[in-house]
């Protein structure tokens, strides 16, 4: 039964990491090829008085948006991580043990991965441009900076850091006992990394396709564990319809149950006896 559930989960992990690639690539050649970033970064930013929508130094709305939520997301990693350490002991938190280490390496690579791609891809946060009173020509992310406009120094902005730790946080949906929780745990992180990205474009920290991007970036990396670690684990039952049939508050059934579901596992509860 579970090693059916398992080929399931793997199938439906796959299908994910390929649709959300295909969305990588259309949202980066999207942007690449329009000025959407810009058109949507001049509405943030008040030409007459060169100020952005929010004040980068106003101390509440920074402790709120950034300095605050990046403690809560350090407390909670060390919460799950003593979590993870205590299932070893506890055997009433054994069921919980294949969520907590998708959340906690979660946690960790999709920051770094982000980081990592931020120190490569050498793309100026909006603030620092020409058009908003900086210095640095603005580039697509496959372009070169004119000859004689290179920055003094390589510009780390693409994609969204802060927002990244956020969105590692939809790995929560696999922490959840059920379909309502994992609902309300993938509104509430996705409310909350968008905000977080939402802060950070309206102090001129960055463009709306860098928060885009990681947001797919933290999918695909997310996903990918998922796939890894549901490998060694038994995957619940519920959580293969929860990710075959997804919901809507209300029960509202938005697709059917794919075809290779169904073709791979009878759901039915004579079935599920044997």
């Amino acid at each position: 039964m579970f090693r059916i559930l398992s080929t399931a989960m793997n199938k439906l992990f796959l299908r994910h990491l390929i649709l959300t690639a295909a969305l990588l690539v259309v949202t980066v050649t999207i942007f690449s090829l329009t000025p959407l970033d810009m058109l949507v970064q001049n509405t943030l930013y008040n030409g007459s008085t060169h100020q952005w929508l929010m004040d980068k130094q106003e101390p509440w709305a920074r402790l709120f948006f950034y300095d605050g939520i990046k403690a809560a997301l350090f407390v909670l990693f060390m919460l799950l991580s003593s979590t993870l350490l205590l299932s070893r002991f506890k055997p009433s938190l054994k069921p919980l043990r294949a969520g907590l280490v998708i959340v906690i390496l979660s946690m960790i690579l999709v920051p770094s991965a982000v980081s990592m791609l931020k120190a490569t891809t050498n793309m100026a946060c909006p603030v620092n441009l020409v058009q908003y009173g900086g210095k640095v020509e603005h580039v697509s992310l496959f372009a070169s900076y004119p000859a004689d406009k290179q920055p003094s120094r390589a510009q780390k902005c693409f994609p969204a850091g802060h927002a990244s730790g956020g969105f590692a946080l939809l790995s929560l949906i696999f922490l959840m006992p059920s379909a309502r929780t994992r609902q309300l745990a993938l509104v509430g992180t996705l409310s909350l990394s968008w905000l977080m990205g939402g802060y950070k474009m309206a102090i001129g920290d960055h463009f709306l396709s860098h928060t885009l991007i990681s947001m797919l970036l933290a999918w695909m990396i997310i996903c990918t564990l998922a796939w890894q670690v549901y490998r060694h684990y038994d995957a619940p039952r519920d959580l293969l319809e929860f990710f075959a049939r997804p919901r809507l508050p209300g029960d509202i059934a938005l697709t059917p149950v794919p075809q290779l579901v169904t073709s791979s596992i009878d759901l039915s509860p004579e079935k599920a006896e044997q």
